[in-house]
């Protein structure tokens, strides 16, 4: 785990900011193009099936959040194994969730939690990438970069092949992307082989700060909506001319870029929806005054401006970057980073989007998800810390006509392996998909004019999508 970076491929555009054309804006557009990639598949009319779902929230725990201390307590086993919290009864009876979640064992009615999730992969990166494509990863190797080879996030597919007709942005991650130590992004968080056009819109902010920056995002304090218009003239000018004489796909790609990137400054409800200021300070708190509850509630004020999927990365403390437990990576004081910095921040923030999407009525249409790369080993080492396991692991999805107070699978005694009914990343990725209407098994060309399957060798859960 590291220090963050944009994850996206850079385009030709010297010329154009020798020109001036880009930078006529006074805006930062290297990153705000990187943001806004046009040009996305049409939404695969016939092919594809009606949605039970029409948007979707990923909270991804990135570090690998404990299968004992979440959704899966083994209060029979050594304490070496089930920990030092013990159980506690939800609102569905006979399940049992961690002491550490009480606001989210609440609403376990509300929840479908997997316990039997597997990826086989110890490495945060290569289950990492399992988990956010559905496809297996080219390398298993620790720390392998990202390359544009690999398969499209599940993100970067539903924002290709559904996009949103409400909002200029389809599929958009926040607050930051994911990385390894030191700054090695993870495969699988962008558009892949299928390049820019997919990229989800990476919008690097921290929502909890008392002004909203979103890099790339942010016009100058100075740029009024005329001198926008005016720089919008002057770029089309300086555009004109120069596609006249540099006529390639690519510089073409990039004029349908920079519209984007006016057409977000310009909407009405997704410049509102970011406007995060304005919502009233009692729901700011009961989602948390840090960066992930803020983050939480960011992401849902974008769905609800008409974004298709919103991915929230559970983001880093500041100077963790070197640190030996960044993020959910307790290799080290499991019990102590859990209960003081980590839970808490989930539990809180996980709760108030499902109270909100429930007394808003927008939960049956609205599908959530909670996954992390793997989990955690069933043995707490001599730091008193848990290190990597993609043998088992849980997760928990809710709404979009997903079956609530139901748990799927089960893993050992132990917590170290699924003794019922294992689900791998291809079969989640599969009932992603159904959910908001794309066939897992749907068609589309990548640049070379080659099929590629949204999933392969996947299937829907039957327990959820009947």
């Amino acid at each position: 785990m590291g220090a963050s970076r944009d994850i996206r491929h850079r385009r030709p555009r010297r010329e154009l900011l020798r020109l001036g054309g880009l930078t006529a804006l006074g805006l930062s557009l290297d990153d705000l193009l990187g943001a806004v990639a046009g040009g996305r598949m049409a939404d695969g009319g016939d092919a594809m099936l009606a949605p039970r779902a029409t948007s979707c929230i990923i909270l991804f725990l990135a570090g690998g959040p404990p299968q004992h201390e979440t959704f899966d307590p083994k209060p029979d086993a050594p304490v070496e194994i089930r920990g030092e919290f013990r159980p506690i009864a939800t609102s569905v009876p006979g399940v049992q969730f961690c002491e550490l979640l009480p606001a989210v064992a609440r609403h376990a009615d509300k929840l479908c939690v997997i316990r039997s999730m597997t990826t086989g992969i110890h490495s945060h990166s290569g289950s990492g990438c399992f988990m956010l494509t559905g496809h297996e990863p080219q390398s298993l190797v620790e720390g392998a970069p990202a390359g544009a080879q690999d398969w499209p996030s599940i993100a970067a597919t539903v924002g290709g092949l559904k996009p949103s007709r409400r909002s200029p942005l389809s599929s958009v991650v926040l607050p930051e992307p994911i990385v390894n130590n030191p700054n090695i992004p993870w495969p699988g968080q962008d558009g892949g082989f299928m390049g820019g056009p997919w990229h989800p819109h990476l919008l690097r902010c921290d929502p909890s700060a008392e002004r909203l920056e979103i890099d790339g995002l942010s016009a100058s304090p100075d740029m009024t909506s005329v001198r926008l218009d005016d720089r919008r003239s002057l770029l089309g000018q300086l555009d004109a001319h120069f596609l006249r004489a540099h006529a390639s796909p690519a510089m073409q790609h990039l004029g349908r870029m920079q519209q984007e990137a006016f057409s977000l400054l310009d909407a009405g409800p997704t410049r509102a929806a970011l406007a995060i200021d304005r919502e009233p300070a009692a729901i700011r708190d009961r989602y948390g005054r840090h960066k992930f509850g803020q983050s939480v509630l960011l992401g849902r004020r974008l769905l609800d401006a008409g974004v298709r999927l919103v991915q929230v990365n559970f983001p880093r403390e500041p100077g963790d970057t070197t640190a030996n437990n960044p993020l959910w990576d307790t290799h080290a004081d499991n019990a102590g980073r859990l209960r003081d910095v980590l839970c808490p921040q989930f539990d809180q923030a996980f709760a108030a989007l499902l109270e909100d999407l429930t007394a808003s009525g927008r939960l049956d249409e609205t599908l959530v998800v909670v996954i992390g790369e793997f989990g955690r080993t069933p043995k707490i080492n001599a730091r008193g810390g848990r290190d990597h396991w993609g043998s088992v692991f849980s997760v928990a999805l809710a709404g979009g006509s997903v079956p609530g107070g139901m748990v799927i699978g089960a893993s050992d005694s132990k917590g170290a392996f699924p003794v019922d009914r294992p689900i791998h990343p291809p079969d989640l990725a599969a009932t992603i998909f159904q959910l908001l209407g794309i066939p897992p098994g749907h068609e589309f060309r990548d640049g070379l004019n080659r099929p590629r399957a949204a999933t392969t060798g996947g299937m829907p859960i039957r327990e959820i999508v009947g």
